[in-house]
């Protein structure tokens, strides 16, 4: 098949595209690099032309609820309308266990962006997944400074190259709207996860985990980024990716 991949370039759609390869599939990148503008639309008839299916990993770094809702509209209702006009029979996009449970605003825009294809043109399938192992590492390059201050999360990290081959096998088959969750084997604490990361790399960055208040901050504390029902299950243990990453 023909699988075009929207965010080819990155974090989730490096592994993605590996997956989709060996798998004997034909990955088709879409990203700037490429010369395709989700938000402009420029270049994405082209490179829909002749593909199956589609499969959305786009993202943008902001914590910004109106930044984030601008791009996640304005891409997938161009990335939907190409796709009608291409023929795609299915459009696969990745979002995130307990977005309608943890009203962040970045969240809110992920809500977005599931409503314009549950409501766009093209048969579709939604897969919610946990955060990635990568995120205490993206975390803490974002916090510059020797103390860093993570709220209580209690989170079921997954390994990105898992949900790139859950992603492949749900682009092969048939649509499923609301598929089930995608989540890791064990349940972590992000605070702690910080820390352990931080002893690994032989830093002394100091990591406080102060209870704030707040509706969001309660919620992610008591569990609102865990899965609520039963789904496929990662295999690989966030200390199992630890002892892998690149110091």
């Amino acid at each position: 098949m023909r699988i075009a991949v929207a965010g080819g370039t990155g974090t989730a759609g490096h592994p993605l595209a590996e997956a989709l390869t060996r798998r004997s599939h034909e990955p088709v990148i879409i990203a700037r690099s490429r010369g395709i503008d989700l938000l402009t639309g420029r270049g994405l008839d082209a490179a829909l032309e002749g593909v199956d299916a589609v499969i959305d990993v786009s993202n943008i770094e902001t914590l910004s609820r109106r930044k984030a809702e601008s791009f996640f509209a304005t891409a997938g209702q161009n990335l939907l309308a190409a796709g009608e006009r291409a023929g795609v029979r299915h459009h696969v996009l990745l979002s995130i266990v307990g977005i309608d449970k943890v009203a962040m605003g970045y969240y809110r825009a992920k809500l977005l962006q599931e409503k314009v294809v549950r409501t766009g043109p093209l048969p579709w399938t939604i897969v919610r997944a946990t955060q990635f192992h990568e995120l205490p590492q993206q975390l803490l390059k974002r916090t510059p400074g020797p103390l860093v201050l993570v709220p209580p999360m209690a989170t079921e990290p997954i390994a990105v190259r898992e949900v790139a081959e859950a992603l492949v096998q749900v682009a092969e088959g048939p649509p499923q709207g609301m598929a089930p969750q995608l989540a890791g084997p064990r349940v972590e604490d992000m605070a702690d996860l910080m820390r352990r990361l931080l002893r690994a790399r032989g830093s002394r960055r100091l990591v406080l985990s102060p209870r704030l208040p707040g509706a969001v901050f309660s919620a992610m504390a008591n569990g609102g980024l865990l899965p609520t029902e039963t789904g496929a299950r990662g295999t690989q243990t966030w200390d199992e990716w630890l002892d892998e990453a690149p110091r």
